[in-house]
């Protein structure tokens, strides 16, 4: 299992390079001011790294936006509509799978986005980030029809259909710090470094996107201490070094005006 010391060796290899490393960090089921936001927030504020909050726009209070205005970088995402699970028992959770029209998707997307935008005008961002991070592959390329320009997931991006479509940036999270089938605890500093430094050295011998940024990806409703800790940690470390650098949400999604 993976250590600190070997996130730094592994970013000394990007610096022998003369290559940065950037990261970035989204947290995923936001609706309403609570202890665990307040905590998010926080660490944040302290840490000086920015995050871009997925928030459900059909169950998000409109005191969110009160409680979020006064966090330096903070931007949220537009977490699908309602959050709900459309489709069928034997399948994957999704809300934006292949078990729908496409244009009724599309709509929704439409009525979520206006639904963010107006609500929280100076921090909505016109990024998708689909419940489950599923979305059916017709609707990706499509999503600009609905004034959304941005799309996250999980997993390193694919040549395509995102990239494909010129004003559609995709930018996803590689390290989600939940245990989602085991018990959905932190999944651990070991395992966390492994997965992190893997994407890395993935980026750097370019089997995957190298442009592409790591991306981090906590649930504030479900984190466990030891997970804030190792956010916590990984920060302090990071802001230290000249090689690793924390990116602004709108540095990730350099949206087109």
């Amino acid at each position: 299992m993976a250590s600190w010391h070997d996130l730094d060796e592994e970013l000394a290899r990007w610096a022998a390079l003369g290559r940065r490393a950037g990261l970035w960090w989204r947290d995923d089921d936001a609706t309403a001011p609570g202890p665990q936001l307040q905590k998010l927030i926080e660490l944040s504020r302290q840490s000086g790294v920015a995050v871009a909050i997925a928030v459900i726009p059909g169950a998000a209070d409109d005191a969110l936006g009160d409680t979020l205005a006064a966090l330096p970088g903070a931007r949220m995402l537009v977490h699908g509509l309602r959050h709900e699970n459309r489709a069928p028992q034997s399948e994957k959770k999704a809300e934006f799978g292949p078990h729908r029209p496409v244009y009724e998707m599309l709509g929704d997307a439409a009525i979520a986005w206006e639904n963010l935008a107006g609500r929280f005008p100076g921090l909505a961002l016109p990024v998708f980030v689909p419940p489950w991070n599923r979305i059916d592959d017709d609707l990706v390329p499509r999503l600009p029809l609905a004034r959304l320009h941005g799309l996250s997931r999980f997993g390193p991006r694919a040549a395509a259909p995102a990239a494909a479509v010129t004003d559609l940036v995709e930018c996803n999270c590689h390290l989600d710090l939940i245990d989602w089938r085991g018990g959905r605890g932190f999944v651990g500093k070991d395992q966390a470094l492994e997965i992190l430094i893997a994407h890395l050295r993935a980026r750097r011998d370019g089997t995957v996107d190298g442009s592409e940024s790591s991306g981090v990806l906590s649930h504030h409703l479900v984190m466990e201490q030891a997970g804030w800790d190792f956010l916590q940690e990984l920060f302090a470390r990071t802001q230290e070094s000249d090689v690793a650098h924390w990116l602004t949400i709108d540095e990730v999604f350099r949206l087109p005006q």
